[in-house]
């Protein structure tokens, strides 16, 4: 057990880490294109938070979360999603007080204890975006295209948009009468935790992935069918701005999301590929989240993606993320005091700005030379006693065999040009 993780978690250790940075980077330079700051809040919240935020009547709150009492007897949750915590952060920090729209994006393991499996772990790691103050469906939009652009420039293809619109609470008023009535007639037949959600929010109903329930849910009336008029345009407005920008979708009135804080937008990207099939990212509106968490009425938008299960997909779709490239300089030395020599040399060219490795366990002249070739370094210098007297060594060049006769304090240089000239 010691030695041993945890079920439903894993190490993401240095030979796989570069695919997770290169995404990182990637969400980082397209949040920041589209005028998102990141964010970062703590691991564990005050339960409630998650109570009044995630609702419920949800899987998440009812089976799934790591919630224990601490020292001071308060109860505590791990995280298990990500706009919550960013909603309380909104609050208590008055962000709504500032220019508006507030634009944040996160990264964020989050914490659920459900079956392990493919691409799903009890500790998992999201990549999020929320918007808040602006109301408009052009926001909905922006958020989605963040996503989008994200798979786009991954290389992802055989993706589907869909879309569905959940309506407000006014719309859901008579919507979930009616909808209560059909699952009354079928309420036997339905598993048992549809029956609970049938008693505290029907629409959870609709998010059941038990066989024999989608089989009677198909034919429940659909939120669609009940929008008030303002829901009614907001979700055409979505549409024509997806249009506009090129963007096709899918109308999915099934789509409800499993948290209790959407209204409006709900939608998701799902993933048609036959080894990866599922939805690779969800989010929508839930413009009454801050006021629920007990903040201003204020709307609001975002999409919570799992960043294992990308990676998965982009395995599974034959997209190969870049290896990260070697150091640009290893440095052999054959000799005690050239040892210390270059010791002092590689510290002095690593905080001018290059990547500089050396031996450190005592190889031969010959292994050094092997470990260099291992670490895919771009040069190779090799410094004995002679070339600690002469100041000058051979510089090899691994791409291409070639050496040159340089002077030590010149290295720097020489390298740089060389970066510079083959970028």
């Amino acid at each position: 057990m010691l030695t041993k993780a945890p079920r439903g978690t894993r190490d993401v250790l240095p030979l796989e880490i570069y695919k997770w940075q290169y995404i990182e980077n990637k969400i980082r330079n397209i949040c920041n294109n589209f005028g998102f700051k990141e964010i970062r809040t703590p691991c564990f919240e005050h339960t409630e938070l998650f109570l009044r935020g995630v609702g419920k009547s949800t899987d998440i709150v009812r089976k799934e979360m790591y919630t224990f009492t601490d020292k001071g007897g308060r109860s505590i949750t791990l995280k298990p999603e990500g706009t919550s915590p960013t909603v309380r952060a909104f609050i208590e920090h008055n962000l709504y007080a500032e220019t508006q729209p507030t634009k944040l994006y996160y990264f964020t393991p989050v914490y659920r204890y459900e079956r392990p499996q493919s691409g799903r772990l009890r500790e998992h790691h999201q990549f999020g975006v929320e918007m808040f103050g602006a109301k408009d469906a052009s926001a909905d939009v922006e958020v989605i295209s963040i996503a989008m652009t994200l798979f786009e420039e991954l290389g992802l293809r055989n993706l589907e948009l869909n879309i569905n619109s959940i309506g407000c609470s006014e719309c859901r008023k008579e919507y979930n009468k009616v909808l209560r009535g059909f699952l009354k007639e079928n309420l036997e037949n339905l598993c048992d935790d549809c029956k609970a959600r049938y008693e505290i929010n029907p629409m959870r109903v609709l998010d059941c992935k038990v066989e024999n329930c989608k089989k009677i849910l198909k034919d429940a009336p659909l939120i669609l069918n009940f929008l008030c008029d303002d829901c009614k345009k907001h979700f055409d407005d979505l549409k024509t701005y997806l249009t506009a920008i090129g963007f096709k979708f899918l109308i999915n009135p099934r789509i409800v999301r499993g948290l209790d804080y959407y209204t409006r937008t709900a939608f998701e990207i799902i993933s048609n590929d036959l080894s990866t099939q599922g939805t690779v990212c969800g989010g929508g509106r839930y413009d009454g989240l801050v006021e629920e968490c007990g903040g201003p009425a204020f709307p609001a938008v975002g999409f919570g993606l799992g960043l294992e299960r990308l990676i998965l997909l982009l395995g599974n779709s034959g997209i190969e993320i870049p290896l990260p490239t070697g150091p640009d300089l290893f440095i052999a030395c054959a000799g005690e005091n050239a040892k210390k020599y270059v010791f002092t040399l590689v510290y002095k060219l690593r905080r001018a700005g290059l990547s500089v490795e050396m031996d450190s366990i005592k190889r031969s002249l010959k292994a050094q030379m092997k470990y260099a070739n291992k670490l895919n370094a771009k040069f190779v210098i090799i410094i004995g006693e002679d070339e600690v007297l002469k100041k000058s060594a051979k510089l090899k060049n691994m791409a291409d065999g070639s050496e040159i006769e340089i002077k030590i304090d010149e290295i720097y240089e020489k390298i740089k040009d060389y970066i510079g000239r083959n970028k």
